[in-house]
Order: structure tokens, then sequence, then C-alpha cells
């Protein structure tokens, strides 16, 4: 199983996309709020080199916004 991370916040729309994507692919994720969690901002740009949201994390490949295909790709679902 591949190990997922996205960092997002709640008013982001395309977040949302992400995780309905994730949710109706079955893929679990740990989900962190980087608006009210500050560390995990910190580390979101330390990994990303930038502020924009969604940061997905899918094994040790990180995607910045929600590109549909290469998730897919990434995560081996069609």
């Amino acid at each position: 199983m591949k190990n997922v991370t996205i960092y997002s916040t709640p008013t982001c729309g395309y977040c949302k996309m992400a995780k309905d994507f994730f949710t109706e692919k079955g893929v679990q994720y740990t989900e962190y709020n980087v608006a009210t969690d500050l560390e995990k901002r910190k580390e979101m740009i330390e990994k990303s080199g930038q502020m924009g949201v969604p940061v997905i994390i899918v094994d040790d490949s990180l995607t910045v916004g929600f590109d549909k295909a290469k998730l897919a790709g990434l995560l081996g679902v069609a």
C-alpha cells in the first residue's frame, strides 16, 4: 500500500477534489490542515519550497496541486 500524505486547507477547492479522488479510489491518506497546524505548514514549505496547497506526497514523489493523471499513475489506479 502507498503512503499518501496531503497538506491542505479547509477552503481549498483543489484539496477537496484530491481528497474526494482518494476516497473514490479507496486510497487511505494522512491529512494535515496547514491553516491551523503551523508545524506542518513549516514542514510543507520545507519539502515543497512554496506556500500553495495541496501538496501531496505519494511514497517519495511530491506533487503540488491536484494533477489527477499524475496521482492516478503514482497510485496505480485508473
